[in-house]
C-alpha cells in the first residue's frame, strides 16, 4: 500500500473534486485550497479541510507556488497532487516540492523539463528511435533563419511556441509571404502565455488525425502502454471531444503506437501517468509532444481498461510497483467524453459566466459526469471555461454516440451558456458517425455552429423550462421550512482554514 497518507490538491474544479475522490477510496487524507471566487465550490465542499489560497485572480492563488508549498507543509500533508493546468508541468515547481520534503504525485522535474521544451524533446525522441514530424530540432533564432528553415521543410509549416502547450503559441504559415505576421503574433503570444518566445518549425501535415497514447510508470523499471485516445475533434487546438479507442487505429497500429510511447517514457526516465501525442496520417505516426500529468480526457481509458489512472497516479507516487504488464491490459467497449464548458458556440465560443439557476445531470447505464457544478454557483470568467466532463462506456461506437446523444438530451444547465448543443450537433453528424474525422473536421463542418431548431429542440428547451419552474416551486418549499439544500451543503465542510 502506498505510503502517502494525505495530500495537497493544487487545483481546483472537476479535476480536484476527481482526486478527492481517489483519495477518499484509498484512504488518504484531501486537503482542498480555494481561491475567494471558490470559497463554496465543490472541491471545497467534499474534501477533508480546505486552506484559504489567495485571492480569485489565479496568479495570485492557485499559480502561487510558494503559497502552495506553505499551505502543503502547514496542514501536515506528505503529497501534493498538481492536477492538470496551472502548474502541473512547471519543472521548477515538481522540484520546489520534492526539496520541501514532500512527494509530488507526478514525474520528477528532470522528465517535465526534457518533455517541456518541445525543440529537446523532439531530439530526444529522435535519438530513441521515435518517429518524428518533419522539422528543426532547435528554436529558430530570427525570421531569417525561419525563412531558411521553411524553404528546407517545404511549405505550409507550422510555427509553434519552444515552451508551449495547450494551443498557445502556433500558426499555419501557408508561403513566405505570410511567414512574417505569423513569426512575430506566434512569438507574442508564447511569451505572454510561457514566459518564453522561441519558436521552432515543423512541417504542415495535411488533415492528419490526433491520437495519444495513454502511459503508466513506476519507479520500479515498469511502463505500460493503456492504449490509445482519438482527439481530432478540435477547435484552435482546444480538445472537444475525445474516444477510446480510436476508429482509426487497428490492433498493429496500435501496438506500433504503444511501442513508441513507451520508448518514449523510457528515453527520460518518466515515472507516473503520462501521454505520448501523435500525429497520424496515411498509416504513419508521428510524435507531437508529451503531456506529463493526467490528462482531462483520462476517464475514457479509464472506461475502456477498467483501471483508475488518479489512483494508480497516487499509489505509484507512493512507491508502489504497477502489478500489471502489457499483457494484462486489454480494451472493453467504445468510451467517448465531451467537454462541457462555459461557452457560447453559436457566437465564436464567447466566455460565458454568471449564476447557474438549475443543474440536472444525465443518469442511466454507462453515463459517468466528472464535474464541479452546483445550482446557485456562481462561473466567472477568472478560470478555465470547463465546467465538466460527460463521458459515456458501451459495447461499440454506435452504441456509446447513441447513449452520449441521450446523455446530452438530458443535461440542463441554466443560467449559461454552454458547449452542450455544438457537442450534440456533432453527435448526428454523418462523418463525425462514420468515423471519417481529422483536426481539420470543425471547421470542415460549419453547420455544427448552428443552433437546433428542430422539434427535438423545442421539445428539449419546454422540458428545460418546466423543469426549472418545478425546481423553484421545490426550493420556496425548503426555504420556509427553513432547510435548503444549499445550507446543509455548505455546512458539511469538516475543516476551514484561512
Amino acid at each position: 500500500m502506498s505510503l502517502i497518507r494525505k495530500v495537497l490538491i493544487a487545483n481546483r474544479g472537476e479535476i480536484a473534486l476527481r482526486i478527492v475522490r481517489a483519495c477518499r477510496e484509498l484512504g488518504i487524507g484531501a486537503v482542498a485550497v480555494y481561491s475567494d471566487a471558490d470559497r463554496l465550490a465543490p472541491h471545497v465542499l467534499e474534501a477533508d479541510e480546505a486552506w484559504h489560497a489567495g485571492p480569485s485572480p489565479a496568479a495570485r492563488s492557485y499559480l502561487n507556488a510558494d503559497a502552495l508549498i506553505d499551505i502543503a507543509r502547514r496542514s501536515g500533508c506528505d503529497a501534493l497532487h498538481p492536477g492538470y493546468g496551472f502548474l502541473a508541468e512547471r519543472a521548477f515547481f515538481a522540484r520546489a516540492v520534492e526539496e520541501a520534503g514532500l512527494v509530488f504525485v507526478g514525474p520528477s522535474a528532470r522528465a517535465i523539463e526534457a518533455m517541456g521544451d518541445k525543440t529537446q524533446a523532439r531530439r530526444r525522441m529522435r535519438d530513441a528511435g521515435v518517429p518524428v514530424v518533419p522539422g528543426t530540432v532547435e528554436p529558430v533564432p530570427d525570421l531569417r533563419a525561419a525563412e531558411a528553415a521553411a524553404a528546407d521543410i517545404g511549405w505550409p509549416v507550422l510555427l509553434k511556441a519552444a515552451a508551449g502547450g495547450g494551443g498557445k503559441g502556433i500558426r499555419v504559415v501557408q508561403n513566405a509571404s505570410e511567414l512574417k505576421r505569423a513569426f512575430e503574433s506566434a512569438g507574442n503570444e508564447a511569451r505572454s502565455a510561457f514566459g518564453d518566445d522561441r519558436l521552432y518549425l515543423e512541417k504542415y501535415l495535411d488533415r492528419p488525425r490526433h491520437i495519444e497514447i495513454q502511459v503508466l510508470a513506476d519507479a520500479h523499471g515498469n511502463v505500460v502502454s493503456l492504449g490509445e485516445r482519438e482527439c481530432s475533434v478540435q477547435r484552435r487546438h482546444q480538445k472537444m471531444i475525445e474516444e477510446a479507442p480510436s476508429p482509426a487505429v487497428d490492433e498493429p497500429l496500435r501496438q506500433r503506437m504503444g511501442e513508441a510511447a513507451v520508448a518514449a517514457a523510457r528515453a527520460v526516465g518518466y515515472v507516473n501517468a503520462g501521454t505520448i501525442e501523435f500525429l497520424v496520417a496515411g498509416g504513419a505516426f508521428h510524435f507531437l509532444e508529451m503531456n506529463t500529468r493526467i490528462q482531462v480526457e483520462h476517464p475514457v481509458t479509464e472506461c475502456v481498461t477498467g483501471l483508475d489512472l488518479v489512483q494508480w497516479q497516487l499509489r505509484v507516487a507512493g512507491g508502489e510497483a504497477l502489478p500489471f504488464g502489457p499483457q494484462d491490459i486489454s480494451l472493453s467497449g467504445h468510451a467517448i467524453e465531451c467537454r462541457i464548458t462555459s461557452e457560447d458556440p453559436f457566437h465564436g465560443f464567447l466566455p460565458s459566466s454568471g449564476r447557474v439557476t438549475d443543474v440536472q445531470l444525465p443518469a442511466g447505464p454507462g453515463v459517468r459526469w466528472d464535474g464541479a457544478l452546483l445550482e446557485g454557483q456562481e462561473v466567472s470568467l477568472f478560470y478555465d471555461p470547463l465546467l465538466g466532463k460527460l463521458i459515456v462506456h458501451a459495447a461499440d461506437r454506435a452504441s456509446a454516440i447513441a447513449r452520449m446523444r441521450r446523455a446530452l438530451d438530458e443535461l440542463r444547465i441554466v443560467g449559461i451558456d454552454t458547449s452542450a448543443a455544438f457537442l450534440r450537433n456533432v453527435m448526428v453528424e454523418p462523418d463525425f458517425v462514420a468515423g471519417t474525422i481529422d483536426i481539420g473536421y470543425v471547421d470542415a463542418h460549419p453547420a455544427l455552429l448552428e443552433p437546433r431548431t428542430n422539434e427535438d429542440a423545442a421539445r428539449a428547451a419546454a422540458v428545460a423550462a418546466a423543469l426549472l419552474e418545478e425546481r423553484r416551486r421545490q426550493t420556496r418549499v425548503a426555504r420556509r421550512a427553513g432547510t435548503t439544500s444549499a445550507v446543509r451543503s455548505a455546512w458539511r465542510r469538516r475543516d476551514w482554514r484561512e
